[in-house]
Protein backbone atom coordinates (compact mmCIF):
# COMPACT_ATOMS: atom_id res chain seq x y z
CA UNK A 1 0.00 0.00 0.00
CA UNK A 2 1.10 3.27 -1.01
CA UNK A 3 2.17 5.48 1.75
CA UNK A 4 0.87 8.96 0.04
CA UNK A 5 -2.22 10.41 1.94
CA UNK A 6 -3.78 13.20 -0.56
CA UNK A 7 -4.56 16.40 0.17
CA UNK A 8 -7.34 16.57 -2.32
CA UNK A 9 -11.05 17.00 -0.19
CA UNK A 10 -12.88 15.20 -3.56
CA UNK A 11 -10.99 11.96 -1.26
CA UNK A 12 -11.81 12.83 1.71
CA UNK A 13 -15.57 13.84 1.18
CA UNK A 14 -18.32 11.70 -0.32
CA UNK A 15 -21.29 13.65 -1.18
CA UNK A 16 -24.60 12.36 -3.42
CA UNK A 17 -24.87 15.69 -5.15
CA UNK A 18 -23.75 18.85 -4.97
CA UNK A 19 -26.38 21.99 -4.50
CA UNK A 20 -25.04 25.28 -5.70
CA UNK A 21 -26.13 27.87 -2.81
CA UNK A 22 -26.59 25.13 0.02
CA UNK A 23 -27.86 27.55 3.35
CA UNK A 24 -25.62 24.28 5.29
CA UNK A 25 -23.89 21.11 5.12
CA UNK A 26 -24.42 18.10 7.49
CA UNK A 27 -20.36 16.15 7.31
CA UNK A 28 -20.68 13.12 8.72
CA UNK A 29 -17.91 10.35 10.24
CA UNK A 30 -18.18 6.98 9.58
CA UNK A 31 -17.75 4.30 13.07
CA UNK A 32 -14.48 2.00 13.27
CA UNK A 33 -14.20 0.19 10.11
CA UNK A 34 -16.16 1.92 8.22
CA UNK A 35 -16.84 4.25 4.75
CA UNK A 36 -18.88 6.87 3.54
CA UNK A 37 -21.49 4.20 2.37
CA UNK A 38 -22.88 3.88 5.36
CA UNK A 39 -24.39 7.60 4.70
CA UNK A 40 -26.22 6.74 1.48
CA UNK A 41 -29.82 7.66 0.93
CA UNK A 42 -29.35 10.09 3.32
CA UNK A 43 -29.11 13.37 1.21
CA UNK A 44 -33.17 12.43 -0.11
CA UNK A 45 -33.80 12.92 3.67
CA UNK A 46 -32.42 15.65 4.74
CA UNK A 47 -33.66 19.45 4.03
CA UNK A 48 -33.09 20.57 0.31
CA UNK A 49 -30.96 23.11 1.13
CA UNK A 50 -28.54 21.02 3.40
CA UNK A 51 -25.78 19.76 1.60
CA UNK A 52 -24.20 16.06 3.08
CA UNK A 53 -20.80 14.76 2.74
CA UNK A 54 -18.90 11.82 4.25
CA UNK A 55 -15.31 11.93 5.10
CA UNK A 56 -14.03 8.53 3.77
CA UNK A 57 -10.77 7.54 5.82
CA UNK A 58 -7.87 6.54 3.80
CA UNK A 59 -7.86 2.42 2.99
CA UNK A 60 -11.66 2.01 2.21
CA UNK A 61 -13.97 2.56 -0.99
CA UNK A 62 -12.24 4.30 -3.93
CA UNK A 63 -9.01 4.89 -1.48
CA UNK A 64 -8.99 1.07 -0.63
CA UNK A 65 -5.07 1.30 -1.83
CA UNK A 66 -3.83 3.40 0.30
CA UNK A 67 -2.35 2.94 4.36
CA UNK A 68 -4.88 3.33 6.92
CA UNK A 69 -4.33 6.00 8.98
CA UNK A 70 -3.92 4.63 13.27
CA UNK A 71 -3.51 8.26 15.21
CA UNK A 72 -6.17 10.57 15.95
CA UNK A 73 -3.85 13.97 15.12
CA UNK A 74 -3.01 12.93 11.91
CA UNK A 75 -6.30 12.01 10.57
CA UNK A 76 -7.77 15.05 12.14
CA UNK A 77 -4.91 17.41 10.41
CA UNK A 78 -5.92 15.72 7.20
CA UNK A 79 -9.93 16.21 7.66
CA UNK A 80 -9.55 19.76 8.69
CA UNK A 81 -7.98 20.79 5.22
CA UNK A 82 -10.93 19.45 3.23
CA UNK A 83 -13.01 20.91 5.30
CA UNK A 84 -12.15 24.28 5.35
CA UNK A 85 -12.84 24.01 1.40
CA UNK A 86 -16.65 24.18 2.69
CA UNK A 87 -16.53 26.33 5.24
CA UNK A 88 -18.62 29.13 3.72
CA UNK A 89 -21.79 27.69 5.26
CA UNK A 90 -22.60 26.42 8.04
CA UNK A 91 -21.07 22.95 9.09
CA UNK A 92 -22.94 20.10 11.78
CA UNK A 93 -20.48 17.41 12.00
CA UNK A 94 -22.36 14.32 12.84
CA UNK A 95 -20.01 11.12 14.10
CA UNK A 96 -20.92 7.68 15.14
CA UNK A 97 -18.92 5.33 16.94
CA UNK A 98 -15.36 6.30 16.52
CA UNK A 99 -16.32 8.80 14.19
CA UNK A 100 -17.50 11.02 17.11
CA UNK A 101 -14.73 11.43 18.64
CA UNK A 102 -13.38 12.13 15.25
CA UNK A 103 -15.93 14.40 14.71
CA UNK A 104 -14.83 16.23 18.14
CA UNK A 105 -11.55 16.44 17.55
CA UNK A 106 -12.25 18.44 14.08
CA UNK A 107 -14.55 20.77 15.92
CA UNK A 108 -11.60 21.41 18.13
CA UNK A 109 -9.12 21.71 15.29
CA UNK A 110 -11.38 24.01 13.32
CA UNK A 111 -12.31 26.02 15.41
CA UNK A 112 -8.35 26.36 17.25
CA UNK A 113 -5.62 26.56 14.31
CA UNK A 114 -8.67 27.61 11.50
CA UNK A 115 -11.73 30.07 13.64
CA UNK A 116 -13.98 28.21 12.14
CA UNK A 117 -16.92 27.10 14.59
CA UNK A 118 -19.30 24.50 13.63
CA UNK A 119 -22.87 25.14 14.44
CA UNK A 120 -23.43 21.88 15.68
CA UNK A 121 -22.05 18.42 17.02
CA UNK A 122 -23.67 15.15 16.49
CA UNK A 123 -22.55 12.08 18.42
CA UNK A 124 -23.41 8.61 18.53
CA UNK A 125 -22.86 5.44 20.38
CA UNK A 126 -19.42 6.44 22.09
CA UNK A 127 -18.15 7.72 25.22
CA UNK A 128 -17.25 10.98 25.75
CA UNK A 129 -13.79 12.05 25.16
CA UNK A 130 -12.37 12.68 28.44
CA UNK A 131 -13.61 8.88 29.46
CA UNK A 132 -11.02 7.84 26.23
CA UNK A 133 -7.80 8.70 28.82
CA UNK A 134 -9.07 5.53 31.34
CA UNK A 135 -6.67 3.20 30.69
CA UNK A 136 -9.25 0.58 31.96
CA UNK A 137 -11.23 1.01 29.09
CA UNK A 138 -7.87 -0.18 26.74
CA UNK A 139 -8.54 -3.75 26.41
CA UNK A 140 -6.83 -4.87 23.38
CA UNK A 141 -8.66 -6.47 20.80
CA UNK A 142 -7.64 -9.44 18.72
CA UNK A 143 -8.39 -10.34 14.81
CA UNK A 144 -10.74 -12.70 15.89
CA UNK A 145 -12.80 -10.56 17.64
CA UNK A 146 -12.22 -7.90 14.75
CA UNK A 147 -13.61 -10.51 11.97
CA UNK A 148 -16.33 -10.75 14.12
CA UNK A 149 -17.27 -7.17 14.57
CA UNK A 150 -16.60 -6.80 10.79
CA UNK A 151 -18.96 -9.97 9.77
CA UNK A 152 -22.01 -8.51 11.95
CA UNK A 153 -21.62 -5.37 10.07
CA UNK A 154 -21.56 -6.71 6.91
CA UNK A 155 -22.62 -10.55 6.64
CA UNK A 156 -20.92 -10.13 2.90
CA UNK A 157 -17.88 -10.29 3.92
CA UNK A 158 -17.94 -14.00 4.85
CA UNK A 159 -18.25 -14.81 1.54
CA UNK A 160 -15.81 -12.77 0.19
CA UNK A 161 -12.65 -14.01 2.16
CA UNK A 162 -10.06 -10.66 -0.19
CA UNK A 163 -12.68 -8.75 1.06
CA UNK A 164 -12.56 -9.52 4.65
CA UNK A 165 -8.86 -9.21 4.40
CA UNK A 166 -9.44 -5.38 3.01
CA UNK A 167 -11.93 -4.72 5.82
CA UNK A 168 -9.58 -6.33 8.78
CA UNK A 169 -6.77 -3.90 7.59
CA UNK A 170 -8.66 -0.55 7.79
CA UNK A 171 -10.68 -2.27 10.77
CA UNK A 172 -7.71 -2.95 12.83
CA UNK A 173 -6.01 0.40 12.24
CA UNK A 174 -9.35 1.82 13.47
CA UNK A 175 -9.09 0.40 16.56
CA UNK A 176 -5.26 1.36 16.77
CA UNK A 177 -6.46 4.65 16.53
CA UNK A 178 -8.90 4.48 19.06
CA UNK A 179 -6.34 2.40 21.83
CA UNK A 180 -4.05 5.23 21.24
CA UNK A 181 -6.23 8.12 21.53
CA UNK A 182 -5.56 9.74 25.26
CA UNK A 183 -6.32 13.34 25.31
CA UNK A 184 -4.83 14.99 27.70
CA UNK A 185 -6.80 17.98 27.40
CA UNK A 186 -10.59 18.08 26.09
CA UNK A 187 -11.48 21.65 25.99
CA UNK A 188 -15.42 22.19 25.14
CA UNK A 189 -16.84 23.03 21.45
CA UNK A 190 -18.80 26.09 21.24
CA UNK A 191 -21.59 24.09 19.29
CA UNK A 192 -24.06 22.49 21.18
CA UNK A 193 -23.66 18.54 21.23
CA UNK A 194 -26.46 16.30 20.93
CA UNK A 195 -26.27 12.75 21.56
CA UNK A 196 -27.79 9.26 20.34
CA UNK A 197 -27.80 6.13 21.96
CA UNK A 198 -29.03 2.82 20.99
CA UNK A 199 -31.48 1.81 23.88
CA UNK A 200 -29.41 -1.43 23.27
CA UNK A 201 -26.44 -1.20 23.16
CA UNK A 202 -23.91 -2.98 24.75
CA UNK A 203 -20.72 -1.09 24.45
CA UNK A 204 -21.72 2.62 25.57
CA UNK A 205 -24.08 3.79 28.50
CA UNK A 206 -26.45 6.21 29.12
CA UNK A 207 -23.55 7.88 31.58
CA UNK A 208 -20.98 7.69 29.06
CA UNK A 209 -23.19 9.48 26.47
CA UNK A 210 -24.41 12.00 29.24
CA UNK A 211 -20.39 12.96 29.86
CA UNK A 212 -20.40 14.57 26.59
CA UNK A 213 -22.36 17.58 28.75
CA UNK A 214 -18.72 18.19 29.80
CA UNK A 215 -17.21 19.18 26.29
CA UNK A 216 -20.79 21.27 25.00
CA UNK A 217 -20.01 24.72 25.25
CA UNK A 218 -23.75 25.53 24.34
CA UNK A 219 -25.44 22.92 26.15
CA UNK A 220 -26.51 19.41 26.02
CA UNK A 221 -29.21 16.98 24.70
CA UNK A 222 -29.29 12.78 24.79
CA UNK A 223 -31.69 11.30 22.46
CA UNK A 224 -32.26 7.58 23.14
CA UNK A 225 -33.35 4.92 20.32
CA UNK A 226 -34.54 1.71 20.48
CA UNK A 227 -32.40 -1.50 19.25
CA UNK A 228 -28.67 -1.48 18.97
CA UNK A 229 -26.05 0.57 16.61
CA UNK A 230 -25.09 -0.96 13.30
CA UNK A 231 -24.06 1.48 10.23
CA UNK A 232 -25.12 3.44 11.83
CA UNK A 233 -27.98 2.50 13.41
CA UNK A 234 -30.85 0.47 13.48
CA UNK A 235 -33.09 2.55 14.05
CA UNK A 236 -31.66 4.97 11.50
CA UNK A 237 -35.08 6.26 9.53
CA UNK A 238 -35.28 8.16 13.33
CA UNK A 239 -32.10 8.92 13.58
CA UNK A 240 -31.68 11.02 10.32
CA UNK A 241 -35.52 12.66 10.65
CA UNK A 242 -34.16 13.98 13.74
CA UNK A 243 -31.27 15.28 12.63
CA UNK A 244 -33.16 16.48 9.67
CA UNK A 245 -35.82 18.50 12.28
CA UNK A 246 -32.13 20.23 13.62
CA UNK A 247 -30.60 21.51 10.76
CA UNK A 248 -34.46 22.78 9.54
CA UNK A 249 -34.28 26.04 10.80
CA UNK A 250 -33.59 28.94 8.00
CA UNK A 251 -29.81 29.94 8.06
CA UNK A 252 -29.85 28.91 12.21
CA UNK A 253 -28.94 25.80 13.42
CA UNK A 254 -28.65 26.83 16.38
CA UNK A 255 -32.24 27.96 16.77
CA UNK A 256 -33.64 24.06 16.30
CA UNK A 257 -31.21 23.08 19.10
CA UNK A 258 -32.35 25.60 21.28
CA UNK A 259 -35.95 25.27 20.40
CA UNK A 260 -35.36 21.19 21.45
CA UNK A 261 -36.91 20.17 17.76
CA UNK A 262 -38.19 17.44 17.96
CA UNK A 263 -39.26 17.56 21.52
CA UNK A 264 -36.71 17.85 23.91
CA UNK A 265 -38.10 14.75 26.02
CA UNK A 266 -34.71 12.80 24.83
CA UNK A 267 -36.75 9.76 23.79
CA UNK A 268 -38.66 8.49 20.40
Amino acid sequence: MTETIPADSRMWLHGECSLAEPRARLVCFPHAGGAPMSYHGWQDRLPADVELSAVCYPGRQNRVNERPIDRMETLVDHVCRALVTLADRPLALFGHGMGAVVAYEVAVRLAGRYRISPAALLVSAHAAPHLCADDARRIPIGDRQLAEQAAAANPTLLRFPELMDLAMIALRADHDLLHAYRPAFTPPVTAPIIGYLGTDDPRVSHGEMRAWSRVAGSGFELRTFPGSPFCPMDAEGALVADIAERLAGVGDIDQAFREGSPASSGHV
